[in-house]
């Protein structure tokens, strides 16, 4: 059974003009353990569907349909204090600006021990020998002297370290990691990558990476779900999607990137613009933009469908392809 189900999952922005979709029919799953990247352009929607999950989504935003199972249990449709207590409990958020998630008039030692505090039965003194241990965990060097030093007082690597530290204070079985890595240099990057592969590897958590960072999600994750418009294009293990995109979009964006095995003197490019929520075209929503576009495509929307190693949202995989163009 997996840890965390997504089903159906649909959000909406009620506006003066009517309701906007921002995610619509959203499925996917993480297993114990495993890191499932989530990418895809600015706007696709990546942020929106961990934001949902976690239940932080700012007003007037609302899940107007689906379905978000954790650990067996359904956690969409539950009050905003028992939603206070999974959070943190059994998942853990990273998100990608440290400073936003530091309190910088506290020292790192208070943020950590009320965070323990919070989440388990432990004394102040057992919450202190916790917060140095994960500080250890997460390759703070000296960490019981940091623990009274202030967020400022850290690079910005070190800080994100510390937020690690906090997702896991409580031991979740689950970690969102919205962009983890875009403020911090390559190098730094790195580190935080294979960090984050560690800890997994240690503690079984599962972890929905976010990011448009294809480098991070190779590097990283085991299975990718690329996403568009507020959908899954394609899903599938992350060797499959990179190397043998089955979607047209997914082909599109894994063309764009550049690499040392073959010389191209210009980078191909997908024509257009991803819509707008609220503009996006019946049908197929990368129909607009598809070379391989058919009446089908324009008419009805697709679903998952089989395609080899992976899931592709487009109607090459159906069997009325076949028959419409024999």
């Amino acid at each position: 059974m997996a840890l965390l189900e997504v089903r159906d999952l649909k959000v909406e922005i009620p506006t003066r003009r009517g309701l906007l979709t921002i995610l619509d029919g959203v499925s996917f799953d993480i297993a114990q353990g495993e890191v499932l990247g989530l990418v895809g352009e600015s706007g696709a929607g990546k942020s929106i569907s961990g934001l949902a999950i976690i239940g932080l989504l700012e007003p007037p935003a609302r899940i107007a349909a689906g379905t978000i199972t954790l650990e067996g249990r359904r956690i969409d449709n539950l009050p905003r204090e028992e939603m206070r207590k999974i959070r943190g409990a059994r998942i853990g958020t990273i998100f990608q600006d440290p400073l936003t998630s530091l309190n910088p008039l506290y020292t790192i030692g208070r943020q950590l021990v009320e965070t323990i505090q919070t989440h388990t039965n432990l004394t102040t003194r057992q919450a202190e020998a916790r917060a140095v241990d994960l500080l250890k965990q997460v390759g703070i060097p000296a960490a019981e002297s940091r623990l009274n030093a202030y967020p400022h007082e850290f690079s910005g690597g070190m800080r994100q370290r510390v937020v690690i530290s906090l997702a896991l204070c409580a031991e979740p079985v689950l970690v969102i990691a919205d962009e983890p890595t875009t403020a911090l240099d390559v190098s730094i990057q790195a580190q935080i990558i294979a960090l984050l592969k560690r800890l997994c590897r240690e503690h079984r958590t599962a972890v929905l990476l976010i990011t448009h960072d294809m480098g991070v999600i190779a590097e990283t994750a085991d299975r990718v779900a690329v996403m568009y418009a507020g959908r899954v294009a394609e899903i599938g293990p992350v060797a499959a999607v990179v190397n043998r995109p089955k979607h047209p979009y997914s082909a599109g964006l894994m063309g764009s990137i550049p690499t040392v095995e073959r010389r191209l003197d210009k980078l191909p490019q997908i024509k257009g613009a991803m819509p707008r929520p609220g503009a996006v075209p019946k049908g197929c929503a990368f129909a607009p933009r598809c070379i391989h576009t058919r009446d089908l495509c324009r008419a009805e929307r697709p679903e998952l469908y089989p395609a080899d190693e992976t899931q592709s949202a487009c109607f090459q995989y159906d069997k009325r392809w076949e028959k419409a163009h024999a």
